[in-house]
């Protein structure tokens, strides 16, 4: 779903190209892919330039303005590209290069994320392209070509693919004889870093992060004018700090040339001594789930008062990433909110919580850049999210990372959030439907490792086209059989059925394909739970303790004069 207004989908990856249904995700899944790669000479240089994207987009042309620099993840330097389809613009990147004739050049390039190709073209011969289908980590692309006899510069390229996911690459390479493309300009004093944020915060330290500054090779932090640390990143935590005092922050950039003028400054205060979000209401037997946007793409614009007593579990949609791996931070929108202050948001949640319901934190969405795969990451993690429940008072934590998740660090992260917060911690999670078709993918794993602590798995049945069922078969998204098969996967895998939830769009407007009337989505609990109003996929025992369903969104709900809630709540609080 996007963030611009007039969108009428979620922030969610859309479907994977469905090349002969079910089977093609298995071989698109298998497939690996072999670069043609030349050996380097001792006199070859890299022709491309701002080849790690450190001076933004400069030397750079990306279609429908589909790409942007960001400072998270990259594979080296402070900067990577990261592009996004979007309809028919499959967020395709170029730069022209200069060559020399009869020469043959290597061309790579590292990427992550969403499909994504590398190629060349106006080579004089034969132009070459190589892709691959996607990946949590860096993943190095490699071919090569050889220019014709008059060929003095060739477009070097990379794009994604039609409905798929954002794709980052970084550190381009187009290695041979020099092109006459000339040397890349000296250092010059940095400008000063921008997006300044406080993080997660003890009684004694204030986590900082901010923006890449191009050119930059370290960063100064000061406190209240001091000197108090440095870094060579773009996040610092300021430590020996007193409990419950106001600082004021600011960070300069520096490299060979010399040193910025200091940031903005921002304020930040450390915790109370003893302070915490305390435990929650109780989760329901049967619950329904309902996400609410912090965003206006066209769908009605809501308070969190706003939203129906039939939703149980309230997800605020989204958390941001900051600069520092792993963390996040929240930030209302208030201007796209028509005016809704941090003030009511706060009152509202603590309202909801005395209703019996909880208000938990979402983290991703399709744009979701949330990454975790090592242990500073998965520390950052709970330490920032552990840090939004203490302020706002969110009783938990939804993930729905849709980039790629890694499940040994994420497991990391949410056992070190359950040790902070306690008992009371609501986790919910909501994968595609491809992240949960076996035990062996990294969602599905995450799932059964945190089990002990998991309240609820919300899968996504929507955006997805033809999937596998637990009997083998293939099913089509918008049926009962499409639900209720492939539920029985998550329930005959390991989890518990009251860890299991159905998630559907709320109207025809809330997802790109997929949705289905409340109706089938109450045939569907009353099969998995009773064995009745099942299509021609019956499981083979009944789970009368599943948890109940999920929708994306309470805005989409409202939209749509709330025909979802209205449906699905009662019958959800009806079922054994």
């Amino acid at each position: 779903m996007e963030r611009s207004a007039g969108s009428s989908h979620r922030r969610r990856r859309r479907s994977r190209p469905v090349l002969g249904g079910a089977m093609a995700v298995v071989a698109a899944a298998a497939l690996t892919v072999t670069g043609l790669v030349s050996t380097a000479q001792a006199a070859d240089v890299n022709n491309a330039k701002n080849a790690g994207f450190e001076s933004g987009l400069a030397n750079w042309t990306c279609t429908g303005g589909s790409g942007t620099v960001v400072s998270t993840p990259v594979h080296g330097g402070t900067s990577a590209l990261k592009a996004t389809p979007a309809g028919q613009d499959n967020a395709k990147c170029s730069q022209t290069v200069k060559v020399k004739p009869n020469s043959t050049y290597a061309l790579s390039s590292w990427m992550q994320g969403g499909y994504a190709y590398l190629g060349a073209s106006g080579t004089g011969t034969t132009d070459v392209s190589t892709w691959t289908p996607g990946s949590t980590s860096w993943t190095k692309l490699s071919t090569s070509f050889t220019t014709g006899a008059n060929t003095t510069s060739v477009t070097v390229y990379t794009h994604g693919w039609y409905g798929q996911a954002a794709y980052f690459a970084d550190d381009f390479e187009v290695t041979g004889p020099d092109g006459g493309g000339g040397e890349e300009p000296g250092p010059v004093i940095p400008s000063a870093p921008g997006g300044l944020a406080a993080g997660a915060t003890t009684t004694s330290s204030v986590a900082l992060s901010w923006n890449a500054v191009s050119g930059a090779t370290g960063y100064t932090v000061y406190r209240d004018g001091t000197k108090a640390t440095t870094s060579t990143g773009t996040s610092a935590t300021v430590t020996g700090l007193s409990a419950d005092t106001a600082y004021q922050f600011s960070v300069s950039a520096t490299n060979a040339a010399g040193e910025s003028v200091k940031s903005a400054p921002i304020s930040a205060r450390t915790a109370k001594e003893g302070t915490g979000p305390g435990p929650g209401p109780a989760v329901p037997k049967h619950a329904v789930t309902g996400y609410w946007q912090n965003f206006n793409n066209g769908a009605t614009v809501q308070k969190l008062s706003d939203v129906p007593a039939d939703y149980d579990i309230i997800a605020v949609s989204f958390a941001d990433a900051t600069p520092t791996q792993g963390a996040v931070t929240f930030n209302l929108d208030t201007a796209g909110l028509n005016g809704y202050t941090e003030a009511q948001f706060r009152s509202d949640i603590k309202a909801k919580q005395a209703a019996g319901k909880n208000v938990i934190i979402s983290i991703g969405g399709e744009l979701g850049t949330v990454r975790v795969d090592n242990d500073a990451s998965a520390t950052a993690f709970a330490n920032s999210v552990y840090a939004l429940m203490q302020d706002y008072g969110f009783n938990g934590v939804d993930i729905d990372l849709e980039n790629g998740l890694n499940a040994t660090y994420m497991t990391k992260a949410l056992r070190q959030l359950s040790a902070k917060a306690g008992s009371g911690l609501v986790i919910t999670m909501a994968p595609q439907t491809i992240d949960m078709q076996s035990t062996s993918g990294e969602y599905f794993k995450t799932a059964l490792n945190v089990k002990d602590i998991l309240t609820a798995v919300n899968m996504q049945y929507y955006n997805s086209g033809s999937m596998l069922g637990c009997d083998g078969k293939v099913y089509s998204q918008g049926s009962v059989d499409f639900l209720t098969a492939l539920a029985c996967i998550q329930l005959e895998g390991g989890l518990d059925p009251s860890q299991v939830g159905i998630g559907v769009p709320a109207s025809t407007r809330g997802a790109g394909s997929g949705y289905v009337a409340p109706s089938i989505v109450n045939a569907a609990l009353d099969c998995l739970t009773k064995g009745t109003n099942c299509g021609s996929f019956k499981p083979s025992k009944t789970y009368p303790s599943l948890r109940g369903a999920m929708t994306w969104s309470t805005n989409w709900d409202a939209t749509a004069g709330f025909a979802w809630s209205k449906a699905v709540g009662p019958h959800v609080r009806s079922l054994p």
